[in-house]
């Protein structure tokens, strides 16, 4: 997070700097501040409606309601709120701001696939984001995120429609390097800051996992579930960038991705997680 504020800051200054605007750098953090408040206090319903999760009832989904409420209490966490996903693609996530006001989504995908023990080894996998407050984190991460993206944005137009401040066209070689300078942070941050915010989301599934492993006493639950999930292959209805690293997996489909291609996925790939997983259940043993 400290690297985030200090680029948002860092492209609020240089932008100033190069539109001659010191209340560009003013209205950058200002408006960096009031997203993340936002994003504090309503990051649940969003990453609810945007995955288009309806609350569950016990009447209809008990066997879901018993493994959720009996790990919560193992877990030693209030039981989150329930919602169902109407759709066929295996997957879950869990949001909100801290445990008090915590969610878990599932699909129903995934209750018509998965058994009591893989289900389990699933929803402690999510208990443990709610615990580790990975659903703060990353959805701190996301607005960000998306305020760099904004800012280099606006900037990049600038230079392309040719706006300058005249105070600053004269500025010899240190104004020339500083705008290379500039140009290449510009671009480049978002790439950047995307990169650190799958970076953050891949440490946090294998946390995560091992979390959920110790909470079930039985890894291979949840590496079945992970690997049926993989299986499916097919992506979710309504799959979408901004909470995909939210999921349990990747909401456009499992794929096997190897090298360089890593960087840019949101999950770890499922066959270093399942062996990780079984590795765990062999110490256990």
């Amino acid at each position: 997070m400290t690297v985030f504020l200090v680029v948002v800051i860092a492209l609020g200054w240089f932008i100033s700097y190069y539109y001659d605007a010191q209340v560009i750098l003013y209205v950058a953090i200002i408006f960096a501040l009031v997203m993340n408040v936002t994003s504090y206090w309503y990051s649940d319903k969003i990453s609810l409606a945007l995955a288009g999760a309806k609350p569950a009832s016990s009447e209809q989904y008990p066997e879901l309601f018993r493994v959720v409420d009996n790990l919560s209490i193992t877990a030693g966490l209030p039981a989150p709120s329930i919602h169902i996903i109407e759709d066929s693609a295996p997957n879950a996530f869990a949001t909100g701001r801290d445990k008090e006001h915590a969610a878990i989504a599932v699909t129903t995908g995934l209750l018509g696939m998965m058994d009591t023990n893989e289900l389990s080894g699933v929803i402690a996998h999510e208990l443990s984001h709610i615990g580790n407050r990975d659903i703060l984190l990353q959805t701190v991460v996301v607005v960000l995120v998306g305020f760099i993206s904004i800012l280099a944005n606006i900037f990049t137009r600038g230079i392309l429609g040719g706006r300058r401040s005249s105070n600053r066209s004269g500025g010899g070689q240190l104004g020339a390097i500083l705008f290379v300078v500039g140009i290449v942070f510009v671009v480049l941050s978002p790439v950047v800051a995307e990169l650190i915010k799958l970076a953050i989301s891949r440490k946090r599934e294998f946390l995560a996992d091992a979390s959920g492993a110790l909470l079930t006493r039985y890894p291979e639950g949840l590496a079945s579930a992970l690997e049926k999930i993989s299986a499916y292959g097919s992506p979710m209805l309504r799959a979408n960038t901004a909470t995909a690293h939210l999921f349990i997996s990747s909401p456009f489909g499992a794929k096997s991705v190897s090298g360089i291609s890593k960087l840019f996925m949101t999950h770890p790939p499922v066959g270093e997680r399942v062996a990780a997983l079984r590795g765990t259940d062999m110490n256990m043993n």
